[in-house]
Formats: structure tokens, sequence, C-alpha cells
């Protein structure tokens, strides 16, 4: 159970960062779409 417990506590940030990674990128492409149609993005 300790070696779930520390494996769980490891792979956390890794998850996280996966998620933080796709969502930066979809608001950049977001972005970047926005600008060539010149409008703003909100």
């Amino acid at each position: 159970m300790n070696a779930l417990y520390g494996f769980y506590v490891l792979i956390w940030p890794a998850i996280t960062l996966g998620v933080l990674v796709v969502i930066c990128r979809a608001v950049m492409r977001d972005r970047r779409k926005a600008k060539e149609e010149q409008r703003e993005l909100v």
C-alpha cells in the first residue's frame, strides 16, 4: 500500500502538467485563430 501511495504522489504532478499543457495549447490555438480573423478572443 505504501508503494501505491508513493507512486500516486509521484505521478500526480505529471498528470497535472499534461492537462495544463493541453489547456494552454488550446488557448494559444484559439488566440491565434481569433487574431487571424481580427476578432477578440472572448
